[in-house]
């Protein structure tokens, strides 16, 4: 018998649904509602996080027995789960969209691991809640496949994420419409088993403002200071309003160093809707995203953000405070004087400029970002946007250009390869080269060896990510009934940032096949 350590508190200390019916409704003065997992045909294990099974304290052979697959799967619970899904609203493309919850999650409980740290344990895909709306609460293996790797990847890629412990195939058909046209099909079923410490969202309190809920409000907000900040040290006769004030200026504070790090490694969200946003800093609900290939600050990933490119690259800092500002006007019912969230938002953004001089001077190979950086490195980005240069690859070849016997004769064609048209980097090379003899002045005001500087260059700049179209093809092989390349995606992506001899097609830029083919660039929000 498995055995994990359940320790349920959002269910013992926050209100429940009195209505025990998974039928869909407004849900009032209620943080969560119990539902039930729908139980599936034939559900198989089709992939695992070991390292995430090994946090939890669950070996391989655990993870592929048939006790733990059917729970996986939502067909069995093991004792102490209590499954439910939790009631949240959200600003969606920038307006209000009401109660929204968990639609296709449900939460078994949390665990309590070996080292103490908490685990919230979720099934994405394990039928309807009481939040459902319209849909099915299902997921097809596409998303799922892309949510399950993702997930990983940005784990071994430093980015603070949620993580997933397993991908399970339902054997039942889900009807999707993935282009939005019509012509809706069957596709294979999936559910990913997602794990976090926890799943609260800026959504969970905006919900309870917008009805006036104030006193649950203030529960939910003690309740999440206690148990999902217990580094933030209070006295005795603190305030609410001032344990408030420090801990939505650390949720200002996670929430940058989160952007900075999409940033850092060129990823996409896609979808910063506000219900979207962990409360702790971690990188919620994959969906439509995607990592810039052709440097392109006003790349999206989502279809459906096309025309208006609300969650671009380039706009991920500002939407980040947008939605931290709303979750500021849902805050500032409990206090008499928002000028302390006022103040935390201005931190956000002191911190999140801090914070992304340190990490582009580490990208670009500089010891420490000094005075006139700005100008150099914008212009590098000025470069790679009209000459279409691969975001990661540029900066893998950058860390190779000081070891060559003459660095600026040689720098160019070093970085040739980076480039996805030769005759835009024919055009940009005078350009080029002006750039790079700036940028060894630059270099040279740094005490640093060439080796010091490459190795910190690729601490921080991946050499493997998890390209779109790696994972569109690991999802046709996995429809067709072969899940190797997904374990073999899971695999690389364990260690990013240093070369792996026999894999470097799964570091090669997007091929051209891969320019416009569906979920190979751009994705809509079916799933």
């Amino acid at each position: 018998m498995i055995q994990l350590n359940f320790d349920n508190r959002f269910l013992r200390e926050l209100p429940g649904d009195p209505d025990p019916r998974n039928r869909v409704r407004q849900v009032l003065g209620a943080c969560w509602s119990p539902v039930s997992p729908t139980a599936v045909s034939a559900p198989s294990l089709v992939a695992h996080s070991r390292e995430m099974a090994f946090a939890l304290g669950i070996d391989a052979a655990a993870m592929r027995s048939r006790p733990l697959v059917d729970v996986l799967a939502g067909n069995a619970l093991l004792p102490g789960m209590f499954p439910y899904a939790t009631c949240y609203g959200g600003h969606q493309f920038g307006n209000w969209a009401g109660q929204l919850g968990d639609g296709r999650a449900i939460l078994l409980g949390e665990v309590v691991d070996r080292d103490g740290q908490r685990w919230e344990i979720q099934l994405k895909g394990a039928g309807p809640t009481p939040y459902s709306r319209h849909a099915d609460g299902r997921a097809v293996l596409r998303s799922s496949i892309r949510e399950f790797l993702c997930s990983e990847a940005m784990h071994h890629l430093g980015v603070p994420t949620t993580r997933a412990l397993s991908l399970i195939g339902t054997g039942d058909p889900v009807e999707r419409d993935m282009f939005y046209d019509g012509r809706a099909a069957d596709e294979p079923g999936a559910i990913v088993c997602r794990v976090a410490p926890s799943f609260t969202r800026f959504g969970h309190f905006e919900i309870l403002a917008a009805r006036n809920e104030k006193a649950l409000l203030a529960k939910l907000v003690d309740f999440t200071i206690d148990r999902d900040f217990p580094e933030l040290a209070f006295s005795q006769d603190a305030t609410t309003g001032q344990r408030l004030a420090v801990w939505f200026n650390e949720v200002c504070r996670l929430t940058a160093l989160l952007v900075v790090h999409w940033m850092r490694v060129g990823f996409v969200h896609g979808v910063m809707n506000t219900d979207n946003m962990s409360i702790l800093g971690l990188t919620i609900d994959y969906g439509p995203y995607g990592w810039v290939d052709n440097f392109d600050p006003g790349w999206t990933p989502n279809t459906t953000d096309a025309a208006g490119k609300r969650y671009c690259f380039g706009h991920q800092p500002e939407i980040a405070r947008w939605n931290l500002a709303r979750l500021a006007d849902a805050l500032s019912l409990l206090l008499a004087d928002p000028a302390p969230l006022a103040a935390a938002l201005d931190g956000f953004g002191e911190t999140y400029a801090r914070e992304a001089e340190k990490m582009f001077a580490g990208k670009f190979g500089f010891k420490a970002w000094r005075e006139g950086d700005a100008d150099l490195v914008n212009e590098a980005f000025e470069l790679m946007l009209l000459a279409e240069a691969d975001m990661t690859d540029f900066f893998r070849q950058l860390a190779r250009v000081g070891f060559a016997s003459d660095p600026a004769q040689a720098a160019p064609e070093i970085l040739r390869g980076a480039f996805y048209r030769d005759d835009y980097y024919r055009q940009f090379q005078p350009a080029l080269s002006a750039w790079l003899q700036r940028y060894f002045a630059r270099l040279a005001q740094d005490e640093q060896t060439p080796d010091e500087r490459s190795e910190n260059m690729n601490r921080i700049n991946p050499r493997f990510v998890l390209r779109n179209y790696l994972t569109q093809q690991a999802i046709e092989k996995a429809e067709q009934g072969d899940p190797s390349l997904i374990h073999e995606l899971l695999d690389v992506s364990r260690d990013p940032y240093r070369d792996q001899p026999g894999r470097e097609a799964f570091a090669a830029k997007r091929p051209d096949w891969a320019r416009h083919k569906a979920g190979c660039a751009m994705l809509s929000c079916s799933s």
